[in-house]
């Protein structure tokens, strides 16, 4: 139990105080649906955090679409949920596996261990026959401590750096599916391409069916890079990184970083280069 967890080891541990279930169910393009559906039917005990209410801040000039939320507003979010430093926290999407990423990065951002992904999300418990539940769940309040783990995020300086002056002891993998990274399609930001020098290992590659692939697996997809390279993630918006953040690290590479603000920080400076061009796959 490193990562994830499967629908089994939760139905087993339902019952448990110290388990708490983060409902992370979100629909891009329709902010609302996650919040509904989470209130139709849900995991029993689970709490919902919505990703641009709760694990989003606010969209300024510079810091990409969903830059990270503010630490004081994220602290409350989780004492209101009856979290502490203790709790074993099981988080889940509808099976997608990048909501839940998200959630179980920003945890480990703050410091805290006991966090894993429920592995297939709420369409493997389903598939189980698990029960599920319409009820909104009241804890509580707990306490929670910060402790921010640094080593696992990359600054826009420090990526920006990396590309302008090279850095062959660093890797940049972009996340995103392959025609947004040779800039055949660009749905969101401001210019199609990627970031200079940035391969392209899409996120997606890394799940089958919402369940993560075993570590060999892992392994065979990033087998060129050697495992003690620095590497540093990023995708759109900071979110669809976080499965292959996971994935490198299951694979076995413990140097790995986010660049949270991501491509479209990045291309929030005018001045910025960036190629379309296959610099890797």
């Amino acid at each position: 139990m490193q990562y994830q967890v499967d629908s089994k080891w939760l139905k087993d541990h339902l019952v448990d105080r110290n388990v708490r279930i983060i409902d992370c169910t979100y629909k891009l393009g329709e902010p609302e649906a996650g919040r509904a559906q989470y209130e139709q039917w849900h995991i029993p005990g689970a709490v919902y955090f919505d990703l641009e209410k709760d694990l989003s801040g606010a969209v300024e000039t510079h810091g990409g679409r969903h830059p990270l939320p503010k630490q004081d507003q994220l602290k409350k979010k989780l004492e209101d949920s009856g979290i502490c430093n203790d709790t074993i926290l099981i988080a889940y999407d509808s099976k997608e596996g990048a909501y839940a990423s998200r959630f179980w990065w920003l945890l480990k951002y703050l410091g805290h261990e006991k966090v894993y992904i429920l592995n297939g999300g709420f369409q493997a418990w389903k598939n189980a026959g698990y029960p599920v539940d319409h009820e909104i769940p009241k804890y509580d309040k707990a306490d929670f401590v910060i402790s921010v783990n640094k080593d696992i995020l990359a600054s826009y300086e420090e990526v920006k750096d990396i590309v302008l002056n090279g850095d062959r002891d660093t890797v940049l993998i972009d996340s995103r599916e392959q025609k947004r990274y040779l800039g055949i399609e660009e749905p969101i930001d401001r210019i199609a391409g990627h970031i200079p020098t940035a391969i392209n290992k899409a996120w997606m590659e890394g799940l089958e069916s919402g369940f993560f692939k075993s570590k060999t697996e892992q392994e065979n997809r990033f087998a060129d890079i050697a495992k003690n390279k620095q590497i540093i993630v990023y995708c759109g918006s900071g979110v669809t990184a976080t499965p292959n953040y996971i994935a490198l690290k299951e694979a076995g590479y413990s140097n790995v970083r986010l660049y949270a603000g991501s491509y479209s920080d990045w291309v929030s400076y005018e001045e910025n280069p960036v190629e379309k061009e296959n610099a890797g796959s």
